[in-house]
């Protein structure tokens, strides 16, 4: 998740708030939550 957050800070926002007109950056969306799911199914068998 670090990584992921480090990306977003350095590369994702400031092209949003480029983009955007934002004026602050708390204003732009943020991750909250990551979910990642992974099936077994066919390794069961």
């Amino acid at each position: 998740m670090q990584r992921l957050q480090e990306k977003y800070t350095n590369e994702t926002l400031p092209i949003l708030v480029k983009e955007f007109a934002i004026k602050n950056t708390l204003q732009a969306p943020r991750i909250e939550k990551v979910v990642l799911n992974t099936g077994i199914g066919d390794a069961q068998k």
